[in-house]
């Protein structure tokens, strides 16, 4: 997580909490060390953000501040949170989470008649819901290709023959059956989609091709009109 993400996400966790919150609880949600959170707080204080507290007691923010609103209306409100819906039917553990911290957010920022109306669940969405994959951490594919970080794949392709790739992911698709990682292909030099379900192994290289997301987007869309590209 980036650093300005971090700090937003501390603020919003002490204006929801309802006790005073350690940094060891604050780390464990945003996966960092707690000395990370320590410099954080810090950070935060001394951009007159009123976190109060200390080291073994816990931190609240203050009463009184507030982050700017966004100022939606009631419809653009209610797309969010059938868009939040229908993340719970992508095999996607992460986003599901994220969808609910999310929908905790939105009952916690607006009117009461309009919490009330969320807390009821009255929008929902249906249908199959993909299965999470087994081998293969959607969120890590995400922050890789948010990072521009290689992968390194162990992948089974349609005929069932095994190999090795090593990826530059760009894009993420999200299909009924399964996700579809959009990615350069180091072995066939080329953009290749790679099914989650056929991958059999996935961590995380040690290359990064930072700046050149952009332009592998580029070359992606270009080829739409060709069709999609076996792995």
């Amino acid at each position: 997580m980036r650093k300005a993400s971090r700090l937003f996400e501390i603020i919003q966790i002490l204006r929801l909490a309802r006790r005073p919150v350690t940094a060891a609880q604050i780390a464990a949600q945003l996966e960092v060390t707690p000395r990370s959170i320590y410099r954080d707080i810090a950070e935060l204080q001394a951009m007159r953000v009123p976190v109060e507290g200390g080291r073994g007691i816990g931190y609240i923010l203050r009463p009184g501040f507030t982050l700017p609103p966004l100022m939606l209306t009631v419809e653009e409100t209610e797309a969010i949170v059938l868009s939040l819906a229908l993340l719970e039917r992508t095999g996607d553990t992460g986003l599901r989470q994220a969808a609910k911290q999310v929908n905790r957010k939105i009952a916690a920022a607006v009117p009461p008649p309009l919490a009330a109306t969320f807390s009821a669940n009255v929008l929902h969405a249906w249908g199959s819901v993909a299965p999470a994959p087994e081998a293969v951490d959607l969120t890590m594919v995400r922050r890789a290709i948010r990072d521009e970080q290689t992968l390194q794949l162990d992948y089974r392709d349609e005929f069932g023959r095994l190999t090795e790739r090593t990826i530059r992911p760009i894009a993420l698709i999200y299909y009924s059956q399964t996700a579809n990682i959009v990615a350069w292909c180091e072995l066939r030099q080329a953009i290749r989609n790679f099914r989650a379900d056929r991958v059999e192994h996935c961590e995380a290289g040690l290359q990064f091709f930072r700046g050149e997301g952009d332009g592998l987007r580029r070359l992606w869309m270009d080829g739409w009109q060709a069709g999609p590209s076996a792995a």
